[in-house]
């Protein structure tokens, strides 16, 4: 059984990877400040960073999704309603990754454990723990985060208009090899290839935006996309730091094992999770919630490592996702871009998420009990 739930915890982490990894590099994609495979190896990269500091800063989300405080202790110590919570919350996230949509670990964990916990105790399930230590946290976070993203992009456009940092747009011209029809004798047609200037028009969406000039010696552009790079590096190392925990917890029963050998299993098997399984969501995340340049994206990743930070260190329990579709949501606003239909969606799929992670999690519990 111990097995069983030590491999039902690393599939949850691979459901987590491929669902979240993404988000915290989705404004480099959706910006194109660089392409896929840079924006995936980076968003591995610091999150598995953020994992392994996890270990040593944020042991206090242990605890609190070991079900502890929210059902009997008797319960909490029982290998079946880890096992139940782990795959329940494991299903849950990766059907929504293979179908494109950005749901919150967090929120399939919180459902599990209501799932298994009604199966197991009924009556004695304390919900008043729950919405005090878990709904709140979750409720406040987006909102929090569509209003502190567009007031840092406005904040860092008057620091860039009263520095007179002006933006440029970049057209593309160029020689490019062209067939052109010549009519012979004989009524047939030479087909030489001659070469003419070509220039390329597209939508506006599709152009390159770029800042112009220097300051202090430094090329505007290239300050700006390596803040970007590491602003969403610092949301990337966030997430790790503040999902990590919420998974090991499914292992603290795992007596045999130190929970930090636990921890580092997870930290690895959401980095093969993103790098194998995070296109669906990335496409979601990068171009169907709103448009962006390279300064939106990069305030957006700062509010949200702001908030994840913060409250990995305090020890609440936050959602990854609910604050970087958030940030992103209010960078639209700010700029009139955001797309509505989508985020509707989205919001739907946060809402079905509990009550789908409850009924596969107490599903699995039956099962694992017979």
């Amino acid at each position: 059984m111990f097995v069983f739930l030590f491999l039902a915890a690393c599939f949850l982490a691979y459901s987590n990877g491929a669902n979240d990894n993404f988000k915290g590099v989705a404004s480099l994609f959706g910006s194109k400040t660089c392409n896929y495979r840079t924006a995936i190896g980076w968003a591995t990269v610091t999150t598995f960073g953020g994992s392994v500091c996890s270990i040593f800063l944020a042991r206090s989300l242990l605890k609190k999704f070991s079900g502890q405080g929210f059902v009997p202790d008797a319960v909490v110590g029982s290998e079946y309603f880890l096992l139940a919570v782990a795959i329940g919350a494991g299903v849950t996230v990766i059907l929504a990754a293979v179908t494109g949509f950005p749901v919150s670990t967090t929120h399939a964990l919180t459902g599990a454990i209501i799932g298994s916990g009604l199966i197991t105790t009924g009556a004695q399930v304390n919900f008043g723990f729950l919405r005090e230590s878990f709904f709140l946290p979750l409720l406040l976070s987006p909102i929090l985060a569509v209003v502190l993203s567009p007031l840092l992009y406005i904040f860092f456009r008057l620091v860039r208009l009263r520095l007179g940092i002006t933006k440029e747009w970049c057209v593309c011209a160029g020689r490019k090899q062209e067939v052109i029809p010549i009519p012979q004798p004989a009524s047939v047609m030479a087909m030489p290839t001659a070469p003419t200037v070509s220039l390329s028009v597209d939508k506006a969406a599709a152009c390159a935006e770029r800042y112009a000039g220097t300051y202090l010696g430094i090329n505007c552009q290239k300050a700006m996309e390596a803040a970007h790079f590491l602003s969403a590096g610092a949301v990337s190392f966030a997430r790790g730091l503040n999902d990590t925990p919420k998974i090991a917890a499914m292992l603290l029963l795992v007596k045999s094992m130190d929970i930090r050998w636990g921890m580092a299993a997870v930290a690895a098997a959401i980095a093969v999770g993103g790098l194998l399984n995070a296109k669906k969501v990335a496409e979601t995340m990068s171009h169907k919630i709103t448009g962006m340049n390279a300064g939106q994206g990069f305030a957006a990743n700062l509010s949200t490592s702001i908030l994840v930070i913060l409250a990995s260190l305090i020890g609440l329990p936050v959602s990854t996702t609910h604050v970087s579709v958030g940030s992103l949501f209010g960078i639209g606003m700010a700029t009139r871009q955001s797309n509505i239909r989508v985020v509707n969606r989205i919001l739907l799929s946060w809402v079905l998420t509990i009550p789908c992670a409850a009924l596969m999690s107490g599903l699995v519990y039956c099962l694992a009990r017979r």
